[in-house]
């Protein structure tokens, strides 16, 4: 049995995703949530959520997934390595509590589901955070995750080509997994990591949608220093985050859908698979 009172170091990695996000749970809710909300539903379905369920969502961020599993009559906990996100969740009705990956404060097969929403992305050691989510299944519970995945959608291209045009210096200090704790970010991959890690009938697929946003929300985030992008954005001299907007402006022309509207194409990867 795994001692969840055991302390175990945070990579580079993760202090640097710590810093990151530190503060911005206001302004992630108003910018970026609304786009990792797409999938929830379909992260529900595949973690077979139904009334009763006794869930936990880790890394819930403001509360989405854990909010859509309530609304479906599940038992849920959640947990987020950020305390301002967890105040956030908690005023929105969510019971959470701050924790991280790869150590959650729950004993062995505390649950019969697991759903983490865009959670492997920010953490520096995959595969262990993984094992803990095995560790906290009952026998049989299901998993589902979601990832940003190798494969990217043209909107999903957006910061980074107006960074491009604009001759924006990207910071030397991102978050930078290691390497030798990567993997496929592909369906293949994702379900490969799952049946590494332990879990059975492990299967996973593409997402494909369009995020709709204004002009001046899609900007929001970044602006405020949500997410990488936010970081390269607030890293530069003024001068510099002229150009990147008036970069984003004239690049987000190609995905105008009627007069203050874009429809930015995005792709993620669902993964699932069952305890054993």
């Amino acid at each position: 049995m795994t001692d969840p009172t055991r302390t175990q170091p945070q990579t580079a990695f993760d202090t640097a995703e710590r810093t990151m996000w530190s503060g911005r749970a206001h302004a992630y809710a108003a910018s970026f949530a609304r786009l990792c909300a797409h999938p929830v539903e379909h992260l529900l379905d595949a973690a077979g959520i139904e009334t009763g369920t006794h869930v936990l969502d880790v890394g819930t961020g403001t509360g989405t997934a854990a909010l859509a599993a309530l609304a479906r009559g599940a038992r849920v906990s959640a947990v987020d390595a950020d305390a301002g996100m967890v105040a956030v969740a908690r005023a929105a009705g969510v019971e959470a509590r701050v924790a991280a990956l790869p150590q959650l404060p729950f004993p062995d097969g505390e649950f019969e589901a697991v759903i983490g929403n865009f959670v492997i992305n920010h953490v520096g050691r995959p595969r262990a955070a993984l094992t803990e989510l095995r560790r906290v299944l009952k026998p049989g519970g299901r998993i589902a995750l979601t990832l940003w995945g190798a494969r990217r959608g043209a909107g999903q291209e957006l910061f980074g080509r107006a960074f491009a045009a604009a001759e924006a210096v990207i910071p030397a200090d991102l978050p930078r997994l290691d390497p030798a704790e990567d993997f496929a970010r592909t369906a293949d991959g994702f379900a490969e990591l799952l049946r590494e890690a332990g879990f059975t009938d492990a299967g996973a697929r593409e997402l494909e949608w369009d995020h709709r946003a204004t002009l001046d929300e899609w900007w929001g985030g970044p602006a405020a220093g949500v997410a990488t992008a936010g970081l390269v954005v607030t890293s530069q001299d003024e001068e510099t985050v002229v150009r990147i907007r008036r970069e984003y402006v004239r690049l987000a022309g190609e995905f105008a859908a009627g007069e203050h509207e874009l429809a930015l194409p995005h792709i993620a990867v669902l993964a699932c698979g069952r305890a054993q």
